[in-house]
């Protein structure tokens, strides 16, 4: 099998790469670490604050939970936002970039539903 360079790549055409030249690979690790894609799913009904996200989230640490966010948005996949209401705070909402990405996750959760089996 053939790899091309990536200049060479058609970006529509799925293609054999080097593990370290995989998007696929990279998105994968990182939406697979814990909590990313929950906090994903999570504001795909709109934005919340952090409070609000660590509500649906138990176990989560509030570090934790600031460094997923953050992360999120260096990605692009969120933006962070000042509320100046009552009470005053800080918001997280989905970017374009983001709500491409929740129709790929809605999907992974109906497939994990029809091939879900216990792990042994």
């Amino acid at each position: 099998m053939k790899v091309l360079p990536i200049n060479e790549q058609r970006l529509d055409v799925p293609s054999p790469r080097h593990c370290l030249q995989c998007p696929v690979e990279d998105w994968l690790g990182f939406l697979g670490h814990r909590w990313n894609a929950l906090l994903l799913w999570h504001l795909q009904d709109g934005a919340r604050r952090h409070s609000e996200l660590a509500a649906l989230l138990p176990g989560v640490s509030p570090k934790v939970l600031s460094e997923r966010l953050q992360g999120l948005e260096a990605r692009g996949l969120l933006e962070r936002f000042l509320i100046t209401g009552f009470p005053r705070g800080v918001g997280y909402g989905l970017t374009s970039f983001g709500k491409a990405l929740v129709p790929v996750l809605n999907q992974l959760e109906v497939w994990s539903r029809h091939f879900d089996h216990p792990v042994a």
